[in-house]
């Protein structure tokens, strides 16, 4: 785990080596720096910054492309700076053409992340688990994938390409999308919003030559599969955005409206484990332990 002053390991090539390994990498989904600790503390060995957190946690809203890069980039920037395990970020579709990709992930590289995916939704993008969604042409994405593996400056920061073709051009399109997107560089690739166990199983089949990602998102397009069948699939990595997001979500909704229902908070929750557990959780006796470091007397 991270402190004030040491960051821990490389993240690209940490997480590089994890890919190289012989399980599924999981990554649950982080929306701030205390999301990410939480992440890091429950044992992942990667944490996943999500697009749609970042969205609700930033603005109170959405995920339908209102946050700009910069945003995304420092929020990428706050949970690296939490956390001692790489951290793969959603960088949207790049945000503009693919100039504006060579700054997105110079930017992200300078955040310190371990990789970054980029899709191929029209501005304003969706939600990949939402209806309404456009593509762009499979051209263009070639060109910003291309772009994206030219602008990193460490050779080991994994370029992720996502396609959310599946719901608007089918599946047979999202694979020849994925394919290409491979040809162009990318490192890993992310059919988004597959339908079914059979198109699961059909990706990986069609993909065997390049690690694959898989969405787990809780009532999503796509149904749930374990991690040892994915293993078997030969998936390298599984990220789980929303899980932790939802269940916060819920928690706090469930304890505001106890105090205004009772006025008091509801006995039996979270918050009667008191601000020492939350000192812990947070790092607190680290800090001051830094701090006295430099205390004379």
């Amino acid at each position: 785990m991270s402190d004030l002053l040491n960051t821990g390991p490389s993240g690209p090539r940490r997480l590089r080596e994890l890919l190289a390994g012989d399980d599924p990498v999981p990554a649950a989904g982080a929306y701030d720096a205390l999301s990410a600790r939480l992440v890091e503390q429950a044992g992942f060995p990667a944490v996943y910054m999500t697009g749609f957190g970042a969205s609700a946690s930033l603005i109170g809203r959405p995920d339908v492309g209102l946050l700009t890069m910069t945003e995304m980039a420092g929020a990428a920037r706050r949970i690296v700076s939490a956390v001692g395990v790489p951290v793969v970020a959603d960088a949207d579709t790049g945000y503009g053409n693919a100039l504006n990709v060579v700054r997105t992930v110079q930017e992200y590289e300078a955040a310190g992340v371990a990789a970054l995916h980029l899709e191929d939704q029209q501005a304003p993008k969706r939600c990949g688990h939402l209806d309404g969604k456009s593509v762009v042409p499979a051209a263009e994405m070639a060109g910003k994938i291309e772009a994206a593996v030219a602008a990193r400056r460490d050779p080991d920061l994994v370029i992720i390409a996502r396609t959310d073709a599946r719901a608007v051009e089918g599946f047979d399109a999202a694979l020849e999308r994925a394919r290409r997107y491979r040809d162009c560089g990318a490192d890993l690739l992310f059919v988004e919003a597959l339908r079914s166990e059979e198109e699961i199983e059909a990706t990986a089949r069609a993909l065997p030559d390049v690690p694959l990602l898989f969405n787990w998102v809780e009532s999503g397009r796509t149904p749930p599969m374990g991690m040892e069948r994915l293993r078997e699939l030969g998936y390298r990595m599984v990220i789980f955005p929303v899980s932790a997001l939802l269940a916060a979500t819920r928690a706090v909704q469930d304890t505001l409206s106890g105090i205004v229902r009772d006025g008091t908070p509801p006995a039996g929750t979270a918050a009667d484990r008191g601000l020492p557990g939350f000192f812990d959780t947070i790092g607190l006796p680290d800090v001051l332990a830094t701090g006295s470091r430099y205390d004379h007397d």
